[in-house]
């Protein structure tokens, strides 16, 4: 358990860094899911802040928990925002994701005591 731990670890950190590197590197008038949602620039990089922490809290024992539960809420926040907008495809995407943040939380940090 603890290899599949540190894989999903890995994995997460990864994502995570990769799309909020992404998101503040976001050209304006750029076709994508944000401009499909209806994000501003501001939003875009809050959450591109805040994916970036994620990608690093993940990585450490004492802030393991949080770093998955604010990946948890951008991945709902997402998910329902596409709803909204009547994406659905997008929605049904990152239900893989979530459901790693939350076996995450289950399977708890490879290295914590």
């Amino acid at each position: 358990m603890k290899i599949l731990s540190g894989v999903l670890i890995l994995v997460t950190a990864f994502l995570s860094i990769k799309h909020g590197w992404e998101g503040l590197t976001i050209k304006p008038g750029e076709a994508n899911l944000v401009t499909e949602l209806g994000f501003g620039k501001t939003v875009v990089t809050i959450i591109s802040i805040l994916s970036l922490a994620v990608g690093l809290l993940v990585l450490f024992p004492s802030t393991f928990f949080a770093g998955n539960l604010v990946n948890a809420i951008i991945i709902l926040s997402i998910m329902s925002l596409s709803l909204k907008a009547g994406n659905i495809k997008t929605a049904l995407i990152e239900i893989p994701f979530l459901l790693m943040a939350l076996v995450m939380i289950y399977l708890g940090h490879p290295f914590r005591k």
